[in-house]
């Protein structure tokens, strides 16, 4: 009987220590994706990674479009921030 009572003991110890193993191998998991997730560099690199594949997914043509747009914008406001100073100083 002690024999049997040992061995119980014995296969519960090797449980326990799987076990502890499990759950330190998942902590170190989840400690590893909390330090990602947190991590200012990863993020600003992550961040960066998502803009380049925004703009690999922009048609050039219309993006030619909307930047000759936004420099005919900006040039409008210019010259009309230009002439009212001139009306002004008159």
């Amino acid at each position: 009987m002690a024999d049997a009572e040992t061995e119980s003991k014995s296969v519960n110890q090797d449980e326990l220590v799987a076990d502890i193993d499990r759950t330190r191998a998942e902590l170190a998991r989840t400690i590893d994706a909390i330090s990602d997730r947190v991590s200012p560099k990863k993020n600003v690199d992550r961040a960066k990674e998502e803009l380049r594949e925004r703009i690999a997914q922009i048609d050039p043509v219309m993006a030619g479009a909307a930047a000759a747009a936004v420099v005919v914008g900006v040039t409008v406001l210019l010259l009309l921030r230009g002439r009212s100073r001139r009306k002004r100083n008159r």
